[in-house]
């Protein structure tokens, strides 16, 4: 028997459809992608039709207000009551469904050659690859093949930009950024100016719907707030990410980011606390 201790970095299974193989050990499978860094709204497939889904947003309100999450400050729960609602989930799903055909639209647009061929999409993976439901975590953009007939755009050529980063842009998306899962400081800081002026000049989503629409990740919360049983689980499953704010680089810990804009809101996994805070150089709190 040999053993060796030291912690193995696995993740859960997660099934994926088998296309073809290429030999004795190299199959190709159908891996879907996470984009990093940006977080749309959910479609109806994640909490159902808004008719489904209200009466969810709905329960977490009540419970808001009726202090069943003592944990919760009463400036966050303030912060949510006043996006929970009657037209809630309405306003989400269509900025959802807004946000697919716009991404849609942009696949479109800059994955057609000049001569009218498809390109390839270029994938670059981030810290964590593989996150745990079993999707690559990665910034996709147009894949150049170089050379004469193909050559890359340098690199401040709007070409090159990711589609993360026009999602953000154009307020299709909300500003996500993870550790460790960051881009280089070029990056992060270009992706940060265009998340705040998205926010500022309320492009996309937040033209139409304003500041009263759920983001992705806020939606989530409220969902599993006002339907996962008993409250220490829905509490536990909600609130796993501390927050950090950009502007200060200080922590506002798990319940503080509702003080914090949304383009100015950096986070990373609770379970990830020392290491993080090392590596972004966290000011004490």
């Amino acid at each position: 028997m040999v053993e060796f201790n030291f912690e193995r970095q696995l993740r859960p299974p997660a099934a994926h459809r088998l296309f073809s193989i290429t030999d004795g050990d190299t199959p190709t499978i159908l891996q879907p992608v996470r984009m990093v860094s940006a977080d749309t709204p959910e479609k109806s497939h994640y909490a159902g039709k808004p008719q489904v889904a209200q009466p969810k947003l709905d329960t977490c309100r009540q419970v808001l207000l009726d202090g069943v999450y003592p944990a919760i400050p009463d400036g966050m729960r303030k912060y949510l009551v006043d996006r929970l609602d009657a037209d809630a989930a309405a306003r989400h799903i269509d900025a959802a469904e807004m946000a697919s055909a716009q991404f849609d639209l942009l696949l479109q647009q800059r994955l057609t050659k000049p001569d009218g061929s498809q390109r390839r999409v270029a994938t670059i993976p981030t810290g964590e690859i593989i996150d745990r439901y079993g999707r690559m975590l990665a910034y996709l953009a147009p894949w150049f093949a170089g050379g004469r007939g193909d050559p890359l755009p340098p690199r401040d050529d709007p070409q090159r930009r990711t589609f993360n980063l026009e999602m953000v842009a154009g307020g299709w998306a909300a500003s996500f950024v993870i550790y460790p899962s960051l881009p280089k400081n070029d990056d992060l800081n270009l992706l940060l100016d265009e998340a705040r002026a998205a926010w500022k000049l309320r492009r996309g989503a937040w033209k139409k719907h304003g500041r009263k629409l759920l983001l992705g990740y806020e939606y989530r919360l409220a969902i599993k707030l006002g339907t996962e049983h008993p409250p220490a689980k829905a509490m536990a499953n909600a609130f796993q990410r501390v927050c950090v704010d950009l502007r200060t680089l200080k922590s506002v810990g798990l319940y503080g980011w509702w003080k914090v804009p949304p383009p100015e809101r950096l986070w990373f996994w609770a379970t990830d606390a020392d290491q993080a805070t090392v590596d972004l150089g966290l000011a004490p709190a």
